[in-house]
C-alpha cells in the first residue's frame, strides 16, 4: 500500500510538472484531482469545525445571546446556498455583503496595529543592545528607510525639492523591500521544487541516497 501512494504521488507530481512543457490533457486530469481532493477535504473539515463543533456543540448550554449569534451565523450559510437557484439568488449578496464588509474591517484594523503603530514604533525606539557598529548603521537605516518611505506616500506636497529627494530615496527603500519580499517568494516556491524532485529522484526512483 505504501508504493501505491508513492507511484501515485510520483505520478500525480508529473503530471503537475509536465506543464512547463504545454498544457496537456495529464495536467488537467491532475489538476481536477487537486481541486476535488482539496474542495472534497475542506467540506469535512469545514462541517465538523464550525457546524459540528462551533455551532451543534456551542449551542448547548449557551446563553441566549449567544445562540441568537450562532442561528444568525446558521442562517447567513443558508443564504450563501441560494446561488444554486435563479430565483432567489439574489439572497446570498447579503452574506456574501456580510462577510466581506465584517472581514475587511477586521482585517484593516489587525494590519494597521501591526504594519503602522508597531512599525512605527519598532523605528523610533532604539534597540536594547547597539554595542557593534552594524547594529547602529542598522537602527538608522531602518529610521531612514521608514521615513522616506513614509513621505513618498505623502501626496499632498507636490515631490520637490529636498521633499522630493526623500521621497526618491523612500522609492528606493520599496523597491529594495519589494525585491527581498519577492525573492523570498521565489526561494520558498524553489523548495517546495527542490523536495518534489528529491521525492522523485530519492523516494520514488531510488537515484539518491
Amino acid at each position: 500500500m505504501e508504493q501505491f501512494g508513492i507511484w501515485l504521488a510520483a505520478l500525480l507530481t508529473i503530471g503537475i510538472i509536465s506543464f512547463l512543457y504545454k498544457d496537456n490533457i495529464l495536467y488537467k486530469a491532475c489538476e481536477a484531482i487537486f481541486v476535488g481532493v482539496s474542495a472534497g477535504y475542506w467540506f469535512v473539515t469545514y462541517f465538523w469545525d464550525n457546524l459540528y463543533r462551533k455551532f451543534y456543540l456551542g449551542i448547548q448550554g449557551a446563553e441566549l445571546s449567544d445562540q441568537i449569534f450562532l442561528w444568525m451565523a446558521v442562517a447567513l450559510g443558508v443564504m450563501m446556498l441560494t446561488r444554486l437557484f435563479d430565483k432567489i439568488g439574489w439572497l446570498s449578496r447579503w452574506p456574501l455583503a456580510f462577510i466581506i464588509g465584517a472581514t475587511a474591517g477586521l482585517y484593516m484594523m489587525t494590519y494597521f496595529v501591526s504594519n503602522a503603530f508597531v512599525q512605527i514604533g519598532a523605528t523610533i525606539t532604539p534597540p536594547p543592545s547597539m554595542e557593534t557598529i552594524g547594529d547602529k548603521i542598522s537602527f538608522v537605516l531602518i529610521a531612514i528607510g521608514t521615513f522616506c518611505g513614509l513621505i513618498y506616500f505623502f501626496f499632498s506636497k507636490e515631490h520637490k525639492g529636498a521633499f522630493g529627494g526623500a521621497a526618491k530615496v523612500g522609492i528606493w527603500f520599496l523597491m529594495v523591500t519589494f525585491g527581498a519580499s519577492f525573492g523570498y517568494t521565489v526561494m520558498s516556491r524553489m523548495s517546495l521544487m527542490l523536495g518534489r524532485f528529491d521525492f522523485l529522484f530519492g523516494e520514488w526512483l531510488g537515484l539518491i541516497k
